[in-house]
């Protein structure tokens, strides 16, 4: 079974994306980008959907950490996020982020974004 990070300082939408996951994949919900890099040196993903807006690391400082660090520039990225706005989304691509789902997320959106970056099979 493949393994997501999910990375919100949101308890609600932590809960909410693990739900819509369980059962096709091994989550983290994860409060914070400091605690995913804590969990990183024990666990390695397949994919880390990513907050924007966190107090301390926002997503974009986690994502450029992610990409400087030669052991994890490898794990795909989406960003879930509340901005909207076009340039958010630009500037999440452009630092290496796969794709840019808006909160909140449409289940059906989540899972395919998902699976079209981790191939179709969730094992």
């Amino acid at each position: 079974m493949k393994t997501i990070f999910i990375v919100d300082d949101n308890a609600t939408n932590l809960v909410t994306a693990k739900t819509v996951l369980e059962g096709s994949y091994k989550t983290y919900a994860l409060p914070s980008a400091a605690r995913m890099f804590q969990i990183l040196e024990k666990i390695f993903p397949d994919l880390i959907l990513l907050d924007i807006e966190m107090p301390e690391t926002d997503g974009f400082e986690a994502l450029s950490a992610l990409k400087a660090n030669e052991k994890y520039k490898s794990i795909p990225v989406i960003f879930l996020s509340a901005n909207h706005d076009s340039e958010s989304e630009s500037r999440g691509l452009k630092a290496g982020a796969l794709d840019f789902i808006v909160k909140p997320f449409s289940p059906p959106e989540l899972i395919k974004s998902i699976e079209t970056h981790l191939g179709n099979e969730s094992n």
